[in-house]
């Protein structure tokens, strides 16, 4: 008899394999299904965590916390695949993409979710940088996909920023070693998550505070937050629409996950410094910033992009303010947003494959000349915006309630952000959704199941957010003090 699979090394197994599969596959369509399936079965994986939890190893470790950020990357990486798997084809058909580099594309999207399931599920410091590290230049390369000028140098960009956040990291990682190691000994113990938070309160707290300066820093480039952001909008405006999606709905949270971890340790230590101030201070010069640049965006791609950021801010800004309520309304903010923006990003693919450009002046009345496309953009920035009964509106209506409770001044600052950013959006979705049609008016032949899927779920969160999810995000809440 089979022993029974560990689900938690089935999500880091499955994208290997099809990775490898998908480098040797000569059929470009066949390689697109490939890759749906072994995203299909990752997230059916990442599912079972919930219901099987595998004993901690020597390198893999599940918890509560970062069973919630599994569970929400697999079903986005799930649904991205299936919008990946038309929308890409379509690049091949028009001479964007030869079948090569559509092979490429689909092997590195596996890597991509490998690493940041890695990056999730590691129970050493050392190796979740490592899968950071690697899931970065993963994307670099697929930003650099279309080979263009400006494709090139977004990649180029993306790389010296993302090497100097990860260099900052690194030496933040390597400071809470040498933190540990006078307490807990060389090598893996050092570095070991359980190891670390059962002795953090022995540890020198100058080291932690200095170290965790760095991780935010080193990490926040990874999350997108002001003042290590510029590379997110080129990213974003020149690399394929489904990594766009990725980028802001994934991986700008493994970085927060990475944060977090970090926050705990300092949490731990009575005389380290407290993280919150640090991490709200950030999280509000990011929703500020990304506001009023909001204005001046002209393609639909870097506007996108720059929301991204504003809400990379109200999720660190509700975890830096700490306690139950604001942990909760972090978490819940944290997926509404990955499913919305997600869905948003599929949008933008239809939406750019039909008119044949990214500028907004170029995209506008799809309320009339593609009505069903038209309609659920309106409702997914309606989404984004805040404006209930969404989701978002929820988590956003939480982190201001919380805000109010325990900084009323700096309450102020960030409902003052979020007005601005609605006035930016509606600015925007006025253009794009409503008056006269112009481009091409032919239909898309892409899929619109995954941002009808991902609209219901943030719709139906907003509406009634079942009690088992509601339990299960206050536990880890709390945990997260």
């Amino acid at each position: 008899m089979m022993p029974p699979i560990d689900p938690a090394l089935a999500t880091l197994i499955v994208p290997a394999c099809a990775a490898l599969v998908l480098v040797i596959v000569p059929f470009s369509r066949l390689g697109g299904w490939i890759n749906v399936l072994a995203s299909f079965l990752t997230f059916v994986a990442a599912l079972a965590l919930l219901i099987v939890r595998p004993a901690a190893g020597a390198l893999l470790a599940v918890d509560d916390l970062n069973i919630v950020f599994i569970v929400i990357n697999t079903l986005v990486g799930f649904t991205t695949s299936v919008f990946s798997a038309g929308y890409i084809a379509h690049e091949v058909e028009t001479g964007r993409l030869t079948p090569r580099y559509l092979r490429f594309y689909h092997a590195m999207f596996q890597f991509l979710m490998g690493s940041m399931n890695l990056a999730l599920l590691t129970d050493i410091t050392g190796l979740m940088w490592v899968a950071v590290e690697f899931a970065t230049l993963t994307t670099v390369i697929m930003v650099s996909l279309y080979r263009t000028r400006e494709a090139l140098e977004a990649a180029w960009k993306y790389f010296i920023l993302g090497s100097v956040g990860i260099a900052l990291a690194l030496f933040g990682t390597i400071l809470v070693y040498m933190a540990a190691q006078p307490v807990v000994g060389d090598g893996l113990p050092a570095m070991t998550w359980g190891t670390l938070l059962a002795n953090a309160s022995r540890f020198d707290p100058a080291l932690l505070n200095i170290a965790f300066a760095f991780l935010m820093l080193g990490y926040g480039t990874k999350a997108g937050l002001v003042p290590l952001h510029a590379w997110l909008p080129d990213a974003h405006a020149e690399g394929p629409t489904p990594i766009s999606a990725v980028l802001s709905g994934l991986l700008l949270n493994v970085a927060i996950y990475a944060i977090l971890r970090f926050k705990l340790l300092l949490a731990a230590n009575p005389g380290a410094v407290a993280p919150g101030p640090l991490m709200m201070t950030m999280g509000l010069v990011s929703i500020l910033f990304a506001g009023f640049m909001l204005y001046r965006r002209r393609d639909v791609k870097r506007f996108f992009a720059y929301s991204s950021i504003e809400h990379m801010g109200i999720i660190a800004f509700a975890f830096g303010l700490g306690g139950p309520l604001a942990n909760f309304a972090g978490l819940l903010h944290m997926a509404m947003h990955s499913l919305t923006k997600s869905g948003i990003f599929f949008s933008i693919g239809h939406m750019t494959r039909i008119k044949g450009s990214q500028r907004i002046a170029d995209i506008t009345g799809l309320t009339s000349s593609h009505p069903l496309l038209g309609w659920i953009f309106v409702a997914s920035v309606a989404a984004i915006a805040g404006l209930p009964p969404f989701g978002v509106f929820t988590s956003e209506f939480l982190v201001v309630s919380s805000a109010f409770a325990h900084k009323p001044l700096l309450a102020i600052v960030l409902v003052i952000g979020l007005l601005v950013s609605l006035g930016a959006l509606f600015l925007r979705l006025n253009s794009l959704a409503f008056g006269e049609p112009t481009g091409s008016l032919a239909p898309s032949r892409m899929t619109h199941a995954p941002m009808i899927l991902h609209l219901a779920i943030v719709l139906g969160a907003g509406i009634f957010l079942p009690a088992a999810i509601a339990a299960w995000f206050q536990h880890v809440a709390r945990m997260l003090g």
